[in-house]
């Protein structure tokens, strides 16, 4: 519930603009999300900090996007405030394989900066979509890599507006495919990585095979989607490789399903793609029938990864 005069009060409050009923399929790469009561662009931390104040203050509900990879939104929208993070800032210290980011950095861009001052860590990432915040908070891998395994510090901001520097790598609680900051409701704002000396030549030949790979089995850009929508299910045996989600619903046949302009992408079973028109309804009906599908045949359950905002539809 957004209190009267809400917009202005957080203007004042934090001093920037608030507008109002701001389209979610216009900051989310699969372009589907219906409207933001109210929608502010953070672009620094003493900013972001007295924006969570107020809106605690005012009890209005929040939501941090970033790039809009990995998020479907409701079509109905997000009832309080959307904080698109736009913190940015890249340092790079080569002599140290210190580097410094902001929350709302590309990452693809800190890959091929690291990868020209010949730091190796990061190549696993090439080509991924989205922000830094997104894929530190997500602990986003592949490959065999991941973000959290080489982030060393980092400052968020809590949700009553504290700002809090963190260098304790426990405190993250990174996992696959998530970390403790997001259960804690903290928003990051800036992140220290360390990376190893590499060098330049071979760093940049893994990335390229990296983006090869996934320019052959992801979407163009023409086919909007949110990447990977199930996560990968943990090892049959300890210290073994994760099964793929993409394997199973491969077996199962999803690749021919489709409702509405929903439908699995044709070279990637665990991809859906927007063709149009989709809306989250649709996309929930056709994701649902997969993991459906998948646990009739092998007696598991599929989690997604990708992350639902808004007020969920019955199906």
């Amino acid at each position: 519930m957004i209190p009267p005069n809400a917009r202005i009060d957080l203007e004042a409050a934090a001093a920037l603009a608030i507008l109002e009923d701001v389209p979610l399929a216009l900051h989310t790469s699969f372009r589907i999300g219906g409207p933001a009561a109210l929608f502010a662009e953070v672009t620094d931390v003493p900013k972001l900090s007295r924006l969570l104040t107020a809106v605690r203050s005012m009890g209005i509900d929040t939501l941090v996007l970033g790039g809009g990879t990995n998020v479907l939104a409701s079509d109905e929208g997000f009832p309080g405030l959307v904080m698109r993070l736009a913190i940015g800032g890249l340092a790079i210290d080569a002599a140290s394989g210190r580097v410094r980011v902001g929350a709302g950095a590309s990452s693809a861009d800190l890959v091929e900066r690291t990868i020209a001052a010949s730091l190796k860590g990061l190549e696993f990432a090439a080509g991924l979509p989205g922000t830094v915040g997104g894929a530190v908070a997500g602990n986003a891998g592949c490959y065999g890599g991941s973000f959290g395994e080489h982030v060393v510090s980092a400052t968020i901001v809590e949700p009553d507006g504290s700002v809090v520097e963190l260098a304790d790598a426990e405190a993250f609680g990174f996992r696959y495919r998530g970390s403790g900051l997001g259960d804690r409701g903290a928003v990051l704002a800036e992140a220290v990585l360390a990376l190893e000396p590499g060098d330049r030549t071979e760093l940049e030949e893994i990335a390229a095979r990296h983006v090869a790979t996934r320019e052959e089995r992801h979407p163009p850009r023409i086919l909007p989607c949110a990447g990977s929508y199930f996560k990968n299910l943990p090892p049959a045996e300890p210290g073994g490789q994760r099964i793929a989600a993409g394997a199973l619903l491969d077996a199962v046949g999803v690749k021919e399903l489709r409702v509405g302009d929903a439908g699995v992408f044709e070279r990637h079973a665990n991809i859906v793609v927007n063709r149009g028109r989709a809306t989250a309804r649709d996309v929930l009906t056709l994701t649902t029938e997969m993991a459906r599908r998948v646990k009739e045949r092998f007696g598991v359950e599929l989690s997604p990864e990708v992350r639902f905002v808004g007020r969920r539809p019955s199906i």
